[in-house]
């Protein structure tokens, strides 16, 4: 493949944006240096970069994009309510509207409150919790990888450079599937922990009824209790991941998948609490969300239509069937090539991701990078595995094929040592002292 404009637009790029990219899961350090740097268009599940190649992509946009790049109806819903205007001195009639439907498809859900960014809501339902409690620490589960890019979450990552040490100290962890943990902390913390923060599931499931313990131990401590859904939302079940494990939490934080890459995420969650960032209450107030985009109605008519392609198409269903063949046809790959242990598949059939390991069979950034590499170079980018509505079986079929080849060569880095095969750096982790 040709990179020529792409890497010439790489050095434009870091000239102009610290990093080179405005999101750092998708800077040049996550991806080996044979990887297209810049994509101009999409369809389906198909993208294009500068240079003209062509691609399959699998993550799509970070699993925010789950019918398909421009997705037709989408795009005409959203173009539609541009023409009679984007944004107004006084709240649009659409707001009420997608309100509205949103909530009912949540049980317990009682008002919602409209942002731009995951990190706009989970750092909104932090300050709500903190609120209502009178409390100012936060307890975040410490296997799930992300929450907010503000200093509550940040702060307690390795990346915490120019974060005050006070606020660091606010955030205490938990592990997953772990109740214990969370009692030690809150007995280390009494009546000091505002809220719970955690994701239903990644690629582990709760175990033994863990999220109604987790629910269980917030209301026996007097935390408020929060489920990140950014992920979950809109994959393992149209209702949440709280419909799928029959938990209701007090706050719950949305996006990603919602509007099919339109930028909107939302805030939802029992009056009580959420009222405190309203007018109708005689308590102190609360700056909750108020942001200039945060209810732009053409991202709201996106996420509309994407709501009824949802609820038509069956969406979630074909995520969970399309993820199964993947994932089935793939560990039937791995044991072709004797690869258990080496190469593994996690997650739900609809959150896919792969796990890479080394001779010793330790996690390697390394092979991950060879097998990014080997399956760019068969036209195909696999941040993770995660399908969307445009992943057709002809897709996935060619899929199967390609990760086939590409775990040959892995299997041949094994043998042989990966720098024989590997193509200049691997890539590295997110969060990191050090560049």
């Amino acid at each position: 493949m040709n990179f020529t404009q792409s890497k010439a637009l790489q050095k434009k790029a870091h000239r102009l944006i610290p990093g080179g990219s405005h999101t750092y899961a998708k800077g040049d350090d996550q991806y080996p240096v044979n990887a297209p740097s810049f994509i101009v268009r999409g369809r389906g599940c198909r993208v294009w970069d500068v240079d003209g190649n062509e691609f399959i992509e699998y993550g799509m946009g970070l699993r925010a994009v789950t019918l398909g790049h421009a997705y037709e109806p989408v795009v005409a819903a959203a173009y539609r309510q541009m023409l009679s205007g984007n944004n107004f001195t006084r709240p649009a009639a659409i707001e009420v509207a997608y309100a509205e439907e949103f909530l009912e498809l949540f049980d317990g859900a009682e008002m919602v409150k409209f942002a731009k960014n995951g990190s706009d809501v989970t750092t909104a339902a932090v300050k709500l919790a903190r609120a209502y409690t009178g409390r100012d620490k936060v307890a975040i589960c410490a296997d799930h990888p992300f929450f907010s890019t503000d200093d509550w979450f940040i702060g307690a990552t390795p990346m915490d450079a120019g974060i005050p040490t006070p606020i660091k100290d606010l955030t205490v962890k938990f592990h997953y599937n772990d109740l214990e943990s969370l009692e030690t902390a809150f007995a280390a913390n009494p009546e000091q922990i505002a809220g719970v923060i955690l994701e239903p599931a990644t690629t582990e499931e709760p175990r033994d009824n863990f999220l109604h313990g987790v629910k269980r131990l917030c209301r026996k401590n007097g935390a408020v209790f929060v489920l990140d859904e950014m992920i979950t939302g809109f994959r393992w079940h149209l209702g949440g991941a709280q419909k799928y494990y029959g938990v209701e939490p007090d706050l719950a934080a949305f996006g990603k998948a919602m509007s099919n890459g339109f930028s909107l995420s939302a805030l939802v969650g029992k009056r009580g609490i959420m009222e405190l960032g309203g007018l109708n209450h005689e308590k102190e107030r609360v700056f909750l969300l108020s942001t200039t985009h945060g209810a732009e109605t053409s991202s709201i008519a996106a996420a509309q239509e994407t709501l009824a392609v949802y609820k038509k198409e069956r969406v979630v269903e074909f995520l969970h069937q399309q993820g199964c063949k993947l994932a089935q046809e793939i560990a039937a790959v791995i044991h072709d090539h004797e690869l258990q242990g080496y190469f593994e598949i996690l997650g739900k059939p609809c959150n896919l991701i792969y796990v890479t390991r080394d001779q010793e069979k330790n996690r390697s950034q390394a092979f991950r990078t060879l097998f990014l590499q080997e399956m760019i170079g068969r036209s195909f980018i696999v941040p993770s595995l995660v399908v969307s509505f445009s992943h057709t079986d002809e897709i996935i079929r060619r899929t199967v094929d390609a990760v086939h080849e590409a775990l040959r060569i892995y299997k041949k880095a094994l043998e042989d040592g990966v720098e024989n095969y590997l193509v200049g750096r691997p890539v590295k982790p997110v969060f990191r002292r050090y560049n």
